[in-house]
């Protein structure tokens, strides 16, 4: 753990603190499509990711739940750091996009090392301020622009994430992401379509 800790966090973190969290944290491996932080539960952990992607969805009373951002390589997810140091129950679905390995860490670590270590403080700053800035690029997304624009944006953004143009979900899973309907999502991929900005396949789509 403490190699691969390193490889990613090295020019981050300081070495007595790589220490400490290859000690106090605990290894994961997950597949794709597993819960990670479901709402309602009290968090006792932040994950700290070391491969793959999570999505971040915020539920609505209905029980349907919209995308808010990704996690990827290297990110911790700032709303579940103020869930875990308020002592506060999740707000938020954390979902594996992809299969994961992330690091969990206790939230008594997380109080001590960000007195004592300038880089984990620092560390948890940015993560608040780069979260804060998705959260605000989505706000942006869902009140300025319209439904096609936001196809769109979420496509490209999936491509950026899963490092791969062909993008296998379906249109039900698209829907459900940016909270509107299955019917209004395939009418909108056949208009990128037939603009030549994806090609439809059975089982996926390939973004050009």
């Amino acid at each position: 753990m403490t190699s691969e800790l390193k490889k990613y966090y090295g020019e981050r973190f300081e070495p007595a603190l790589i220490e400490e969290i290859s000690r106090a944290a605990t290894f994961m491996e997950l597949p794709e499509g597993q819960d990670l932080i479901r709402p309602g539960q009290y968090i006792k952990s932040m994950p700290l990711l070391l491969s793959g992607s999570i999505k971040i969805m915020r539920p609505d009373p209905d029980g349907e739940e919209l995308l808010l951002y990704y996690l990827e390589k290297g990110d911790a997810c700032a709303m579940t750091m103020t869930c875990c140091m308020g002592n506060t129950i999740s707000e938020i679905h954390a979902v594996t996009e992809t299969p994961v390995s992330l690091l969990m860490i206790p939230v008594d670590k997380m109080e001590t090392w960000s007195t004592r270590y300038k880089t984990w403080r620092n560390f948890v700053f940015a993560s608040y301020h780069q979260r804060m800035m998705e959260l605000l690029e989505s706000v942006d997304n869902i009140v300025f622009n319209n439904m096609d624009q936001r196809l769109e944006n979420y496509l490209y953004n999936k491509v950026k994430v899963i490092k791969s143009k062909h993008i296998y979900t379906t249109h039900k899973e698209i829907a459900a992401d940016l909270h509107t309907s299955r019917v209004v999502i395939s009418r909108l991929l056949k208009k990128m379509e037939n603009n030549n900005k994806i090609n439809l396949h059975r089982s996926f789509i390939e973004v050009l």
